[in-house]
């Protein structure tokens, strides 16, 4: 399984505009494409950070939609009003407002069950060497996906690596802004201890509303 993101930064005040157009018109049109298997959204309506991702079967229809795709992104970033995405702490961005793509491998999911109205996701992008890929997201399977589901309102994990790069985020989804705050002292000890057993590099942190939550990918762990 596949997935490819489009990060974008938007005036706060055109975020629920954006995430209107992402669910009425992109989704659909997304979700009928060959191999496609879902969309989410999240975003944090304070910064203006927004972020969509589709799923796909494979690697192959993933690159075949990118035409297809390309301009529902354009426009999507215009009604976000979108601005230059400044490069933070993972080192990257782009000018002229564009949103920064990237394309990753599934390598973990782990669901305790279906998200549901007012969830939340807390992000953790992450730097490993490619050389020790299988090493990350085998700690990740058998130790911290564990981990994270004992924490109160724990909803869903997942792993997105990009081999080539080293390059990688986790995201925790949990039920409610309120159970998202009270893990957050033990969710740090837990990357702490991700980050030292899979020898990771962590990036950067983040915490989202997930707004569109209509994946289809199947569990990996």
């Amino acid at each position: 399984m596949y997935a490819r993101s489009s990060t974008f930064r938007a005036r706060p005040d055109s975020v629920d505009a954006g995430v209107a157009f992402m669910r009425d018109e992109v989704m659909p049109a997304v979700l009928a494409m060959p191999g496609c298997s879902g969309m989410s959204m999240m975003a944090d309506r304070r910064s203006g950070r927004c972020i969509a991702t589709t799923a796909w079967d494979a690697m192959e229809p993933m690159r075949a939609s990118a035409g297809q795709i390309a301009p529902m992104r354009e426009r999507g970033a215009v009604i976000l009003g979108a601005v230059a995405y400044e490069a933070g702490p993972t080192g990257f961005g782009l000018a002229r407002g564009e949103p920064f793509i990237e394309e990753w491998e599934i390598a973990v999911l782990h669901r305790a069950h279906r998200s549901h109205e007012g969830a939340c996701v807390r992000a953790t992008w992450m730097w490993m060497n490619p050389a020790t890929v299988d090493r990350a997201i085998d700690t990740y399977r058998m130790v911290t996906s564990p981990a994270m589901e004992d924490l109160e309102g724990f909803c869903s994990a997942s792993l997105f690596v990009d081999r080539v790069l080293g390059r990688a985020v986790s995201s925790v989804t949990y039920d409610t802004h309120e159970a998202m705050n009270q893990s957050r002292e033990a969710a740090e000890g837990i990357r702490v201890d991700y980050a030292r057993d899979a020898r990771t590099e962590v990036l950067d942190v983040a915490e989202f509303d997930l707004v569109l939550a209509h994946l289809r990918v199947s569990e990996t762990a």
